[in-house]
């Protein structure tokens, strides 16, 4: 990777200078959230497994309670992975028009902005794309690099989910497992289903290799997520674009709608086990869904207006439309039939599928009878 086109020491410090500190309570609360986020995520694996069918392979995922600074510090190592493929391309191709344009401390301190803001909200997280060395906490000592990083990592991010169950006014133990069960959900789907992080390392390669980085095409699109920004003060609607759409070439829109796709399903998923699973462990499931609905739809005007132009409304999105198809899949076919999903590439569900569930199990399971539970 190029250092000269980021500053991610800078991100880091940046970010850490900006993220807001978490709620203010005793050391020996503090100790006490830690201590059973870990128990109760040991314990929600069971629990997805039991319900899902879906059997993890390989060494136990190690699990990591953090707090704000250290959820930035790992997502600024997992970015470093992420974008060296498309760095090199623009160190090849633009270094020095990109470089003069922006300069590396300056995209560090947009990336620290916008990392400060998510520190914040994010609850938990499955990691699969940190550098092996990442891995090797106190739990995955007996690993080596390459095994650890193969296994992933369970993040939860201890502060915001305190600061979440007491703004809601909701069961702390319960919201806890609650949470701990959706990010199981996704450590089984990556752990569980041997080709799905292959695959979504596919796509995402696949949409570096279609990035246009043509100086003219650059200052188009760059004018088309002004736009796109406007709309996000102004509120145009849900189907106006946000600015990470706006930025995207034909091929990479093209390439974004597989990887949405896959993301909307893995999202969707997590959330209806969580819920599938919840009247059975989380007794209060339901009071914590309609208060956390209601989280989801809020937040100051400022706090609209970043998500949108962080483009995170499309991840809300991702829930409840990826959560209705799981559901009716499940409804009619059982968490066998839609266990299908996870055979092949080939038996994902396109954008179109997602908003027609019966379209997917039509192409998918065709004429075999429905597979319960």
């Amino acid at each position: 990777m190029d250092a000269e086109l980021v500053d991610w020491e800078l991100a880091v410090t940046t970010a850490k200078k900006l993220v807001r500190p978490g709620p203010q309570i005793s050391r020996e609360q503090a100790a006490e959230v830690v201590a059973e986020l870990r128990r109760l995520a040991v314990e929600a694996e069971r629990h997805v497994e039991d319900y899902t069918h879906l059997t993890p392979a390989g060494a136990p995922t190690p699990i990591n309670v953090v707090d704000r600074p250290e959820w930035v510090r790992s997502n600024v190592a997992g970015l470093r992975v992420l974008t060296t493929p498309l760095l090199s391309k623009l160190s090849e191709q633009q270094r020095s028009r990109f470089s003069a344009a922006v300069g590396r401390r300056v995209t560090g301190v947009q990336l620290g902005t916008a990392l400060a803001y998510l520190a914040g909200k994010v609850l938990g997280q499955f990691e699969i794309f940190l550098p092996p060395e990442e891995y090797l906490d106190a739990q995955a000592k007996s690993l080596d690099a390459d095994a650890a990083a193969a296994v992933g990592r369970l993040s939860l991010v201890a502060p915001n989910i305190a600061h979440a169950e007491a703004t809601m006014g909701v069961v702390p133990r319960d919201f806890r497992m609650w949470v701990c069960l959706h990010e199981q959900t996704h450590r089984s789907q990556f752990t569980a289903v041997p080709w799905l992080r292959a695959h979504l390392e596919s796509e995402i390669t696949a949409f570096i290799e279609a990035t246009d980085l043509d100086p003219d095409v650059l200052a188009d699109r760059v004018r088309s997520a002004v736009a796109a920004l406007r709309g996000a003060v102004f509120d145009r609607g849900p189907d106006s674009p946000s600015v990470v759409e706006a930025l995207q070439t034909p091929a990479q829109r093209a390439v974004l709608d597989r990887l949405q796709a896959i993301m909307t399903l893995l999202e969707g998923h997590a959330d209806q086990v969580m819920d599938a699973v919840g009247p059975r462990v989380v007794p209060t499931v339901a009071n914590i869904r309609s208060k956390f609905e209601g989280r989801r739809d809020g937040g100051s005007p400022v706090d609209r207006f970043i998500r949108r132009l962080l483009g995170l409304d499309l991840k809300l999105q991702q829930y409840r439309q990826g959560g209705a198809f799981v559901r009716a899949v499940v409804a009619e076919a059982g968490v066998g039939g839609f266990n299908t999903v996870w055979e092949s590439p080939a038996t994902l569900p396109t954008r179109a599928e997602l908003t027609d569930p019966t379209a997917w199990m039509q192409r998918v399971l065709g004429s075999r009878p429905s597979i319960s539970a």
